[in-house]
Formats: structure tokens, C-alpha cells, sequence
């Protein structure tokens, strides 16, 4: 039954990433390519039995978009956010017209959260060619 739902979950977010709306197209092309200060960042994530609209796996932080559906199921995002939290990350929230209409705030929260998790967790790789430049000391690059 497991796997039956792990599949399920794949395809569901495989479909998500295929149907993006407007504000998550925005968000993913700010957010993809390590662009925000080299964190890696994923789309439409399986995480546990939930599926992160954006998570960064290094700083341990998700992203999440609302849409209007999302006042009606409040209490299932509790328990999503509690969870999510219980594995050790960090929720934020935006509402769909935040994206839209105030982007540049939203990246700015994004990151101080990044800035903030890092001093707890692993820093991000280097970007190609912004290392140490060992690489090429060890046949690397």
C-alpha cells in the first residue's frame, strides 16, 4: 500500500510541475538554476506524504503558495506545516497575490529564511568556478 501512494504522490506531483500556475511560474524562475544566493531549490516535492510546492533539501526550508482553496482546508495545513516542522524544516507561506504583486518582498523573506537556516544546517555548494579553485588541483572541473 506504501509504494501504491509513493507512486501516487510522484505522479500528482510530476502533473503539478507539468501545470504550475502564474505565481509559481514566477516564483520557479527566480528560484531555479541555484539564481537565490546558490541554494538549489525544488519544484512540486514529495515530501513524506506531502508535496512541497518548493523545498531548498540543504537549507531545510519549504516554500508554500495559497490560492483561495487554502481557506478552506486551514486545519490540514496546520498539520502539514507541524509536520513538516517535526522533520526539521522551516514553512513559509505566501498567499498567490503576495508573489504577484510584491515580489521582491517575498524574495527578501526568503533570504533571511535561507541566511537563518544556514547557521543551523550545511552551507550551499559553490557555484561552478566560485570555489576554492582545488578542483583543478585534484583533476576535478
Amino acid at each position: 500500500m506504501a509504494r501504491q501512494n509513493n507512486k501516487i504522490h510522484r505522479d500528482l506531483a510530476r502533473n503539478l510541475r507539468k501545470n504550475m500556475t502564474m505565481p509559481e511560474q514566477q516564483l520557479w524562475d527566480v528560484l531555479r538554476k541555484r539564481q537565490l544566493d546558490g541554494y538549489r531549490f525544488r519544484r512540486q516535492t514529495v515530501l513524506g506524504r506531502y508535496i512541497a510546492d518548493f523545498v531548498c533539501l540543504e537549507a531545510r526550508l519549504v516554500i508554500e503558495l495559497d490560492g483561495n482553496h487554502h481557506h478552506e482546508q486551514q486545519g490540514y495545513d496546520r498539520e502539514r506545516d507541524n509536520w513538516m516542522q517535526q522533520q526539521q524544516f522551516q514553512v513559509l507561506r505566501f498567499w498567490n497575490h503576495e508573489i504577484l504583486s510584491h515580489q521582491e518582498a517575498v524574495i527578501q523573506q526568503i533570504r533571511h529564511a535561507l541566511q537563518k537556516q544556514s547557521q543551523h544546517f550545511l552551507l550551499p555548494s559553490p557555484l561552478a568556478g566560485e570555489g576554492l579553485g582545488m578542483g583543478e588541483k585534484f583533476g576535478v572541473g
